[in-house]
């Protein structure tokens, strides 16, 4: 153990003398909180293979030094630590595992919580999943106030108001590093709308807004050039991709929610969040943020990023008539789901 811990100090500090010597450089390290899940687990995998990571840091309650170990034999310049809640103690001491997971962050992408069963809506989830992503940004506030903090835990609709509303009690609160992942409505969107046109989808985009759950998911369908449905055939993919969650926790039978592409879709977003943090330029991904947009105070829009996090919360354009009533129908749940967030904090 000695070996092994003096070993990944030697490594870490390689890593960071790598990156100050290179140049045009910038150290990343990404904590995953979470990582030993089913969502946890590819999306670990996924961020270790990625060239814009230096240190991966890997957080649950159980499992992670043994994920760490087994990503630490792929060769990739990503540095691995696997870490655990300090065990109970009295008198009651911090958590020290977490405090090592996020220590010096710069991005800590949170996909913690209970998965999904048949029968169960994301609301189901809010309970568990609340006071889990409250105790994680908690520990965020405490050991990585500058971080960009990446939420996937379900209900993102609830979670991001959460962690906000922590982050404010805390004082460090930045509208511009709280970001809910929607990308996975987006990567559902682009599948769909491609398979229906018959192209390649990666020669599609699509712009979806909103938030993250069932109607409040809103795919702007009319944007994407090329694509032309009948009123049944988009109502069937407006539908699909609102409730593609359902599709696969069904699928799987009790077994799980979706995972995989959850994972893959967080990997898309952390990337694409650490490249804007490197300093490239023109990287533009929809998110669940604080938004002047609507009379919500959060919601899901194309937004620009750059090295500090969220540059511009970008406007979603015109939308028909369809769009428009789906717009009206979304607006009240999503300010609802918004609210029960903010409540479970100051209650």
């Amino acid at each position: 153990m000695l070996l092994s811990k003096f070993t990944t100090q030697s490594l870490k500090t390689a890593a960071r003398a790598r990156s100050f010597h290179a140049s045009a450089a910038v150290n990343a390290k990404v904590a995953v909180l979470g990582a030993a899940g089913g969502i946890g687990q590819p999306l670990s995998l996924l961020l270790k293979l990625s060239p814009e990571v230096d240190e991966l840091s890997c957080y649950d309650i159980v499992g992670t030094p043994g994920v760490a170990a087994d990503l630490s034999h792929i060769p990739t310049k990503a540095i691995l630590e696997g870490c655990l809640p300090h065990p109970g103690k009295f008198p009651p001491i911090p958590n020290l595992g977490l405090k090592e997971a996020l220590t010096g962050a710069d991005v800590v992408v949170i996909p913690a919580g209970v998965p999904r069963k048949p029968g169960m809506t994301r609301d189901d989830l809010f309970n568990t999943n609340a006071s889990i992503v409250k105790t994680l940004v908690e520990g965020c506030a405490d050991f990585c106030p500058t971080a960009k903090i990446l939420i996937i835990s379900n209900p993102v609709n609830s979670t991001v108001p959460i962690a906000a509303e922590v982050l404010k009690a805390k004082g460090v609160y930045d509208k511009t590093k709280v970001c809910g992942v929607t990308t996975l409505d987006v990567c559902r969107a682009k599948t769909f709308a491609a398979a229906h046109m018959g192209v390649p989808p990666e020669n599609v985009n699509v712009t979806v807004i909103g938030g993250h759950a069932g109607i409040t998911i809103l795919p702007l369908y009319s944007q994407v050039p090329g694509f032309k449905a009948s009123d049944s055939e988009l109502d069937a993919i407006t539908h699909r991709t609102q409730f593609g969650g359902d599709e696969v926790v069904q699928a799987k039978a009790g077994a799980g929610s979706a995972t995989l592409s959850m994972a893959y879709a967080g990997y898309l977003f952390a990337e694409n969040v650490l490249k804007a943090q490197r300093g490239e330029e023109g990287i533009v991904q929809c998110a669940f943020v604080e938004s002047t947009l609507t009379d919500a105070p959060y919601f899901a829009s194309p937004c620009k990023f750059g090295k500090n996090g969220v540059e511009e919360v970008l406007p979603f354009g015109n939308l028909t008539p369809y769009e428009q009533s789906w717009f009206e129908k979304m607006m009240p749940d999503l300010k609802k789901q918004i609210q029960k967030g903010v409540d479970f904090v100051k209650k």
